[in-house]
């Protein structure tokens, strides 16, 4: 009765808005509406997964429970056999997800210092435990089982009132061993028991009690229709109390869907193709270039460096796309020490060039003609448009040389962060030498991607816009 009851609410919701509400429950309709601003404007994020598998923190921690009993992928299995007694069940890692040293006013100001412009935090994966007390969720819940807490609802206080950055939430639509989903999957999908019992409901509870501005939907384990995707989202954007600015992603079905419908597209984990895209996308990736997940065995060789995460950036905002920056908190509620340090220096970074960065558009190149190594950007401006040249190594001699920009006599080079013009001179019809000064290393005013921004440009104008 208690399914049923919220199927006949779903329905009715959707039924009631087909006629007078601007978007229905289609893709060619859902697929028409407009990016928020915010969010192309936004360019950086910081994801965090965060659950009981951070208690193992053992292998891809986040996929710990499927690769043990699921898959019987052998480490996996090795590794419970020789740590844990016989008959040791997933759900007996859930008391010592304590979250007793978690601060949530410590993590909003590390996001804060990190320049990102917004926060996506996993409130469900595939496990199914919910860091808020859904009334779905039975005991599986941080409020019954673990911290006591809500989770979520301590973040999104504590962001909302200590930082600028936009909250947004992750949901896993399905989970791995729930007996209505593993009914429904085994029934080829041709059942429906556990969307209106599960999905739903906590979607709707999500959306209604946190109001996040980003709603990150995971779990490509079934079909859009079997989830019933675009009878929510007509709900999202017609009706719900974030309609006007809530963003989207693209995982909503396992059918096709992913990379071609949705609101922004992320297409695959760490996605990055560096080149021009003509849809909104995400580079949604780790600093741990092994797991989502806090993991105990995690070695600095496994983290990418800040010359790396910069290229990232750079490539990703040059592409068209924004970049979400993970990093896994502990059990105990805690940001190590070396993800930290990876947030502060990325905001480093950001204070110096983040005009380089935030806002801006493509430019009609993405690399350079001639050097190797420089992404661009662009930026309209009080003075025409402005093009950043985001140069990733340091040239070996006092002259660099861009093929792509074609300067005029009104062209000025100057660097971000440093003070003063630089010298160039034309290449021809194309290009633009760039005559650098000694500078000494205390006055540099960064250790990494410097940019070079240049005004007045025959070929200024941006590629694209979303």
């Amino acid at each position: 009765m208690r399914t049923s009851r919220v199927l006949l609410c779903f329905t009715v919701v959707v039924s009631a808005c087909i006629s007078e509400c601007k978007y229905h429950p289609n893709w060619s309709s859902i697929d028409s509406r407009p990016l928020p601003a915010w969010y192309d404007e936004a360019k950086v994020g910081v994801f965090m997964h965060w659950g009981v598998f951070s208690v193992p923190s053992f292998g891809e921690t986040a996929w710990l429970w499927a690769f043990w009993q699921r898959d019987h992928v052998k480490p996996y299995v090795d590794y419970m056999t020789k740590n844990y007694r016989p008959g040791f069940t997933y759900a007996d890692f859930a008391p010592e997800f304590k979250a007793e040293f978690f601060n949530p006013d410590e993590w909003a100001e590390i996001l804060e210092a990190s320049g990102a412009k917004y926060f996506v935090i996993t409130t469900k994966h595939h496990e199914g435990f919910t860091l808020w007390p859904s009334k779905v969720s039975f005991n599986w819940n941080a409020m019954q089982v673990g911290p006591k807490r809500d989770l979520i609802g301590e973040l999104a206080t504590a962001i909302r009132k200590k930082t600028s950055l936009h909250f947004g939430l992750y949901h896993s639509l399905f989970a791995w061993f729930d007996p209505l989903y593993v009914t429904d999957k085994s029934n080829n999908f041709k059942t429906q028991l556990y969307p209106p019992a599960k999905a739903w409901p906590e979607l709707y509870e999500l959306v209604n009690n946190y109001k996040p501005e980003i709603l990150w939907s995971d779990g490509d384990a079934g079909p859009d229709w079997y989830w019933n995707s675009t009878q929510f989202l007509a709900w999202l954007y017609n009706e719900s109390p974030v309609k006007d600015y809530v963003v989207t992603n693209d995982r909503w079905g396992n059918n096709g869907i992913m990379c071609h419908h949705g609101g922004y597209y992320t297409c695959a984990d760490r996605y990055n193709p560096g080149k021009l895209q003509n849809h909104k996308w995400e580079n949604a990736m780790t600093l741990d270039r092994v797991a989502w997940g806090y993991r105990r065995t995690v070695k600095l060789s496994d983290l990418m460096a800040m010359e790396e995460l910069i290229y990232q950036i750079a490539s990703t905002v040059s592409c068209g796309g924004n970049i979400l920056v993970n990093v896994g908190p502990t059990a105990w509620g805690t940001i190590v020490p070396i993800f930290e340090q990876k947030l502060r220096q990325m905001g480093e970074w950001l204070k110096v060039n983040g005009e380089a960065i935030y806002s801006t558009k493509p430019w009609s190149h993405q690399n350079d003609t001639v050097t190797k190594h420089v992404w661009y950007t662009s930026k309209k401006t009080g003075n025409g448009t402005a093009v950043y040249a985001i140069v990733l190594k340091w040239p070996t001699t006092n002259i660099l040389t861009l093929g792509a920009p074609i300067p005029t006599s009104g062209t000025v080079v100057t660097m971000l962060g440093y003070a003063g013009s630089f010298g160039f001179k034309g290449i021809g019809q194309q290009g633009i030498t760039i005559r650098i000064p000694v500078i000494p290393f205390y006055e540099m005013p960064c250790q990494w991607g410097w940019v070079f921004k240049l005004e007045g440009l025959k070929n200024a104008a941006s590629k694209v816009g979303f």
